[in-house]
This record gives C-alpha cells, structure tokens and sequence, in this order.
C-alpha cells in the first residue's frame, strides 16, 4: 500500500514537472523583438510639483482635493494674513506721516527763501548807506550776518525736506514688502496638472517651506528604462519610440527618445539575477508627446508600470503589434 502511494506521489511530481516544463518551452518560443528593436521595463513619470509656504505661520484653508484638476496661476490654499494686514496698515499710516512732515519742510523752504531775500535786500541797502558813511560797520556787518544765517536756515529746510522724502519712499518699500508677503500667502500652482497629493489640512501651523500640496504635470510624462552598451550606442535623441502600459496593453502609445545618458551605470537594484545587475547599462528617457497627454488628460497616471520601445535605427518598421493605438 505504502508503494503504491510513493508511486502515485512520483507520478503527479513528474506530471507536474512535465507541465512546468512545456509552459516555460512555450514562453521561451514566443516570438522576440524583430531586429533594431530594443525595450525596456520602466514606470510611468511625470514632473512633480510641491506647492510650500514661502513663511511660517497658520494654514486658513485649502480649496482643492486630491485629484482636482488645477490651471496655472490657480489659488490652491491661503495662509493667514490677519498679522500681516494688520502690519499694512501701520505701514500705509507711515507713508501718510511722512508725506506730511514732507509737506510741512516744503512749507517751510518757502518761508526760508522769503527770509532770504528779505535779508539779502536788506545787505543791499545797508551797503549802499555805509558806503555813504550813514551807517556804521557794525550795522552792516549785522545786515551780512542775517543773510548768512537765513541761508543756513533755508540750507537746513531743504535737508529736512529730503528727509522727509527718504521717509516717504522707506514707508512705501515697506507696503510693498507687505504687500509682497500676503501676496505670497495665497499659494499657487505655477503649472497646470492635477493634486497628486494634499498634505496639510486647514488650521495646522506649518514652518517655512512647508508643504501643502504636490501638483502633477500632466503634460510631462517619462518613462526611463535602461539598455545595454551597444544598443543605447545606437539611438539619437528625437529617435521614436513606443509605450505600452500594463494597465492598458491594448493601447501603444507613440513617444520620443527624451534623453540618453552620457555615462554607463549598472542596472536598477529592482533586477532580479545577479548576473543582469552586474551589466552595465545606460539609462535612456522616452517622453510623451505634450499635446497628446493633454488631449487623454484624464487617463494619465504615474506610476504605472509599461515597457517602452525603441527603434535602433531610422530605416527600422514598426512591427504590427507596435503601431500606434490610441484611446477614442
């Protein structure tokens, strides 16, 4: 009884084996890449863009949820601005300070030049009566001293007047600066794209450089996958090349060779064998065409895992399985 369990163990190991051995002979007959075409395995990238607060202070509300499509230049969240207002005003109650105290010194210049005059008329006459010996020295030389002193005075005006001015123009950089600030406490995205991810909620207090928001490009998408010497060797930059996602393998999605780098690197660690991450390889950028992400903006997401194509040579056809399918 015991023999005739052994056997029947050794015959579904053996059957087993057997299956094993004919899926794996299959998988090996499929039919390759035709000549002069390359792949290589990769995830779908794209531009990243963090949304931070330039100032510390308390986050007053966040307009956008993850997944919300935003445009460029769009108010995604504000900081609190009560402080800053408040500094505002102080700042604009300065410039009229001292556009006053401007006002007043030119008052006073006019005054100072009519001492002026009246003091050098009075020199006059006071020359043209020593000169006829009806006045004494001293009176002349009193006349001499008036003038002296209102355009000292007049003299000291004009600095206050400036003064003044240089005052005006601190005040107003000063509302400008805080103009600036509160400004920059409304948070915007510089690019178009969609809320990859919102990390930070209303009513946290967050440090300078803090983040708020993650935005993603939706017209800058990548995939990087990395190819041996002698075939990196052969593509130029433009070269085309084509992307098929696992998430939708029924679709090729056409690209370009973005970038190919100029020095050989080993392979990812996510390689399996030892033997392959032993390889020098170089790594190679294919990128989507802009316009034809934003037409299929909807369906675009990172992360994805693919293959990307490419041609080793202008005169290469697409085989059939690799022409360009695109969704309705």
């Amino acid at each position: 009884m015991e023999f005739n369990k052994k056997k029947i163990t050794i015959t579904a190991t053996v059957t087993l084996a057997a299956v094993f051995a004919m899926f794996a002979w299959q998988y090996l007959q499929q039919p390759g890449l035709p000549e002069g075409i390359a792949s290589g395995n990769g995830r779908l990238e794209a531009t990243e863009v963090d949304i931070t607060t330039k100032f510390a202070g308390w986050l007053a509300e966040v307009r956008v949820k993850e997944g919300d499509n935003v445009e460029a230049g769009q108010v995604l969240a504000h900081m609190d601005v009560r402080e800053l207002e408040a500094e505002l005003r102080h700042a604009l109650a300065q410039v009229k300070q001292a556009e006053k105290q401007r006002n007043a010194a030119k008052a006073v210049i006019t005054q100072r030049k009519s001492e002026v005059v009246l003091a050098e008329k009075i020199l006059t006459r006071s020359r043209e009566l020593y000169e006829n010996q009806n006045i004494p020295i001293e009176q002349l030389q009193r006349s001499e001293t008036a003038v002296q002193t209102a355009r000292a005075t007049h003299a000291v005006s004009e600095a206050e007047l400036a003064q003044a001015e240089a005052a005006i123009d601190a005040a107003r950089a000063r509302v400008e600066s805080v103009r600036t600030r509160i400004d920059d406490c409304a948070l915007k995205t510089p690019i178009a794209g969609r809320v990859l991810y919102r990390l930070a909620e209303a009513g946290e207090v967050l440090p300078a450089g803090g983040k708020v928001l993650t935005v993603l490009d939706l017209t800058d998408a990548s995939m990087t996958i990395f190819l041996p010497t002698l075939q990196a060797g052969r593509l130029r930059i433009g070269d085309e090349a084509r992307i098929v996602l696992d998430a939708i393998p029924e679709y090729t999605i056409p690209a370009i060779v973005s970038f190919v780098s100029p020095e050989a690197q080993f392979t990812p660690k996510e390689v399996e064998t030892r033997t392959e991450r032993e390889k020098l390889m170089f790594r190679v950028k294919v990128r989507i065409d802009p316009a034809l992400l934003a037409k299929h903006s909807a369906i675009m997401k990172t992360g994805v895992p693919g293959v990307a194509y490419v041609r080793l040579g202008a005169d290469v056809a697409w085989p059939e399985s690799l022409q360009v399918r695109l969704p309705p």
